[in-house]
């Protein structure tokens, strides 16, 4: 499920909060872990203009969104 959200200050950090709706309908709770992909709004119009020239895939255009931000260890786990 991907989710626009606008981040906040959080002390010296920067947090996210996550609407009540997906908090529900994950059943999600304070102690729970959970994996967040981080793609930045700004970043996306050089990718759709990509697809609308090349007509992607939806894998190659995770993929181009992925370039660039993946670690070794990432390239390694995508890989299996």
């Amino acid at each position: 499920m991907a989710i626009e959200v606008q981040l906040k200050k959080w002390g010296n950090s920067i947090g996210v909060v996550l609407p009540r709706e997906l908090v529900e309908q994950r059943k999600l709770k304070e102690s729970d872990k959970v994996i967040i992909e981080v793609v930045k709004v700004s970043n996306l119009s050089n990718i759709y203009g990509l697809i609308k020239e090349r007509k992607m895939s939806g894998q190659k255009m995770k993929d181009l969104a992925r370039k660039g931000w993946e670690s070794a260890s990432d390239r390694a786990r995508w890989k299996k």
